[in-house]
């Protein structure tokens, strides 16, 4: 009987659906959002090693105040040299540093005028889990003597080696001659940006072209995993040393690893699960009312029904049952919808962030509990009410 009631008051049954579909539209795509946002930092925190540790300036997550940031020294050429000199746990240490963006030549062909021309050293690929693709890496050798050799992205091999081999073929970039040695393999997307168009050159002879004088990032990898946190220390304590920090002073500089950026991201992410129960809880409390308004109008008008059918026997407990019944059922098909439709606009931003397709499962589970208890709580009052009614007072109702 709760099923045909539903089937025959379609447009009551609709409005109800509707409104529960909003609440929980609301909760789960604001759910998957977050976890797609969530699974695209944990993605990208993939691209540098669980064992690289990078020094820079500042923060590469900039939260709370930003006092101060300013007013510190870059971290030089000259440091990092010393640095490199002087430690004894650090491995494979490179700098990192994007000297320009500008077009790329060969021959009559150009790139557009923003290929990233880095310097590095041998460790540059490994600190940033790029591969070869074709030809080699540099060498010690290369940057020690400061040869014009170049390993190129894949976006700059596919604009300007289309149909040819790029290894031994020369290309110029601001007025200077470069000899691809080597192809790095395609890496992808992060933060909506290609991390393949650019151009590794070994950074001391891109010095002798820019100058020394700028600010550079550090990449240093520990010997293992397990000695992340000892390497840190020793870090810390040479780069003090190196730019004169004074023992009452806090660090000028940040030293990050993906433990600590991934600590950054899930506060980030928390905060961002937190608004969107607590916005999604508001509009399913709304939907709630509303799916309980919507049966105390049902109740009225089928008085009439309800006074019959307790004139041929029906005790108290069937009105009950039968009036709940409409109203889980209803909250239960309208969750589903809502969630189906959240589903997707929550993983509209797999498109735009180029990350993968997620599905809240723990949020799905949470939503079809939660549709089965707004059912019942807000059910009981329009089911007690029918209970409730006086059979003869039913029966004249019109």
């Amino acid at each position: 009987m709760a099923f045909g009631a539903l089937g025959s008051n379609k447009t009551r049954a609709a409005l109800t659906l509707l409104a529960i579909v909003v609440g929980v539209f609301a909760v789960i795509s604001a759910s998957t959002a977050v976890k797609v946002i969530d699974n695209f930092f944990r993605n990208t925190m993939t691209l540098m090693g669980s064992d690289v540790i990078k020094v820079t300036t500042r923060p590469i997550v900039l939260v709370g105040s930003h006092h101060g940031l300013a007013a510190r020294e870059p971290i030089t050429f000259r440091q990092f040299e010393r640095f490199r000199d002087m430690a004894e746990l650090s491995r494979s240490i490179s700098p990192d540093v994007v000297f320009r963006n500008t077009r790329v030549y060969y021959g009559e062909e150009s790139t557009e005028p923003n290929v990233q021309i880095r310097g590095g050293n041998e460790y540059w690929i490994t600190n940033n889990a790029f591969s070869i693709d074709e030809g080699r890496d540099l060498t010690r050798d290369d940057v020690e003597d400061a040869r014009p050799f170049a390993l190129i992205g894949a976006d700059i091999n596919d604009k300007l080696f289309r149909n040819r081999n790029a290894l031994g073929q020369r290309v110029r970039i601001d007025g200077q001659f470069y000899t691809v040695v080597g192809v790095m393999e395609k890496k992808g997307s992060a933060f909506g940006q290609t991390l393949d168009n650019l151009v590794l050159i070994p950074y001391t002879r891109l010095v002798s072209v820019y100058g020394r004088e700028r600010n550079i990032n550090l990449q240093i990898r520990a010997p293992s995993i397990l000695m992340i946190n000892e390497t840190v220390d020793e870090a810390t304590g040479l780069l003090r040393i190196i730019r004169q920090v004074p023992p009452d002073r806090d660090n000028d500089f940040e030293i990050e690893t993906n433990e600590s950026l991934r600590g950054v991201f899930d506060d980030f992410t928390g905060v961002l699960y937190l608004f969107g129960f607590v916005v999604g809880g508001i509009a399913l409390l709304g939907a709630g009312i509303g799916v309980m308004n919507i049966m105390l109008v049902s109740v009225t008008e089928r008085t009439r029904e309800i006074g019959i059918r307790k004139a041929v026997g029906a005790n108290r407990k069937s009105i009950i049952i039968q009036f709940l019944t409409e109203a889980v059922v209803v909250c239960q098909i309208g969750g589903l919808i809502g969630m189906l439709l959240g589903i997707l606009a929550g993983n509209i931003l797999v498109i735009l962030m180029d990350t993968t397709f997620v599905m809240p499962v723990f949020a799905i589970a949470a939503g079809i509990v939660g549709m089965t208890i707004i059912g019942v709580v807000f059910g009981v009052y329009p089911a007690w009410k029918a209970a409730r009614l006086d059979p003869i007072e039913s029966l004249r109702f019109e």
